[in-house]
């Protein structure tokens, strides 16, 4: 720890806190509330002062914005040859709740996450989202500036190797099916369209839809490709997209009430 931190930290009050998250950030931490706040669960089921819900969910939100920000400008200056469609397909693999969740272990926020249940891992990407809303909390105390640096410094240079990240092959529809089997939703996958490209290669187009609900649309050199194109992009759609997921839920319910 730097001397003027040292100092600084003399004059707080919850020393051993500022110290703890002071050694997950790199820096001293102004309103240590933020940080507190970003690790606490929704389940603790908590109101502020202001009878507002007090857990971390809006951070999350504005995290994953931060993180997805960063993450492209690492990815645009580190690859300068790098065409759209690969950068996106790393970012993805980068920004994932899978990697999430497990730079979240390796920072040790798993181990501050107050939350109310027997089981942790009841709770889907619990880490992952904590991680988001704690780079919220950073955004909110000390700027953008500073998350630049800690998800550059703190999270991917010790973390993440890129090389390896970007050459990863990642199935998106399997996990696009494994998500809509989890949430009971109903999910297809549908040739939209074939024909010839510049060089006279095939090219397919696919469009994947969630209960009946048209998502995204991918194009590949074989209909494997597309399908996989539009599984990734549907996944993006879907994160953290609270209105079209409750589409889902709607038609899911009318789809079982018309089956009765």
């Amino acid at each position: 720890m730097k001397i003027l931190d040292e100092i600084r930290l003399l004059f707080k009050t919850n020393r051993e806190s500022y110290r703890r998250f002071y050694t997950i950030l790199g820096f001293l931490p102004h309103d240590i509330e933020l940080y507190q706040l970003a690790l606490q669960h929704k389940s603790i089921r908590k109101k502020d002062d202001e009878d507002n819900v007090a857990n971390n969910e809006r951070m999350e939100f504005l995290g994953d914005a931060v993180i997805d920000t960063v993450v492209a400008a690492v990815l645009y200056d580190y690859f300068p040859n790098e065409r759209e469609g690969s950068l996106t397909s790393t970012r993805s693999k980068i920004v994932q709740r899978e990697t999430l969740d497990k730079l979240a272990v390796s920072l040790g926020l798993d181990k501050l996450l107050v939350y109310r249940c027997s089981r942790k891992d009841k709770f889907s990407h619990i880490n992952g989202n904590a991680l988001e809303a704690f780079v919220g909390a950073i955004y909110l105390d000390k700027g953008f500036k500073y998350c630049d640096f800690f998800i550059r410094q703190h999270m991917i240079a010790p973390f993440i190797n890129l090389d390896e990240m970007a050459s990863r092959v990642v199935n998106f529809k399997s996990k696009l099916i494994e998500w809509a089997q989890r949430r009971q939703m109903e999910l297809s996958f549908e040739l939209i369209e074939q024909k010839m490209d510049k060089k006279g290669g095939s090219l397919f187009g696919s469009s994947v839809q969630v209960e009946g609900i048209s998502v995204a649309n991918g194009v590949g050199h074989s209909k494997k490709e597309s399908q996989q194109r539009a599984a990734q992009d549907a996944l993006n759609q879907i994160k953290g997209n609270a209105e079209l997921l409750q589409r889902f839920v709607d038609n899911r319910n009318v789809r079982l009430e018309n089956s009765i």
